[in-house]
């Protein structure tokens, strides 16, 4: 699948978190963090999750922002906290790996972006939405659509999730 659009500059790669690889193997001391604040209310959140929803279907255009015009993937994130939530995205997904806060996945909620990362670099990025899907525009020829992160080819990408 051709990620057109939607790669940034090369970066560190993410900090991924240990898993014991037995029952035998010793667990990992418990941690315990505050929930992270994001700069969202609950119904700006709403309104993102529905608006991109809403946008499914809408032609894919390399640095397209508008539904006039189609959407690539930061693009729509883009057009969607702007409308929604009157916030400013980066425009790339390089700036996406940094936005707000980083969250741990069983922290993702519906309005959190996702960013996928490989070798280190952001190759494309999309909208949490709720029970394991994420809105986004996927390449070349295609539409924005909704997807789920444990589909197999998304569910082999490292991603990274943030709060704005």
């Amino acid at each position: 699948m051709l990620l057109a659009g939607c790669s940034g500059a090369p970066r560190a790669p993410a900090p991924v978190a240990a898993v014991p690889t037995s029952p035998s193997a010793p667990s990992a001391p418990s941690i315990t963090t505050a929930p992270v604040a994001g700069r969202l209310t609950h119904a700006q959140a709403n309104d993102v999750t529905l608006t991109a929803i809403g946008l499914v279907g809408t032609p894919y255009r390399y640095g397209g922002n508008t539904p006039d015009s189609g959407f690539d993937c930061s693009g729509l994130i883009g057009y969607v906290y702007k409308e929604r939530a009157a916030l400013v995205a980066p425009r790339t997904t390089a700036g996406l790996m940094d936005w707000g806060s980083s969250i741990a996945p069983a922290d993702l909620r519906s309005g959190d972006v996702v960013v996928f990362v490989q070798n280190g670099r952001a190759t494309h990025a999309g909208i949490f939405v709720g029970e394991g899907r994420f809105v986004h525009a996927p390449s070349t020829g295609g539409t924005v659509r909704l997807d789920h992160l444990k589909t197999p080819y998304w569910a082999r990408q490292q991603v990274i999730y943030r709060r704005p």
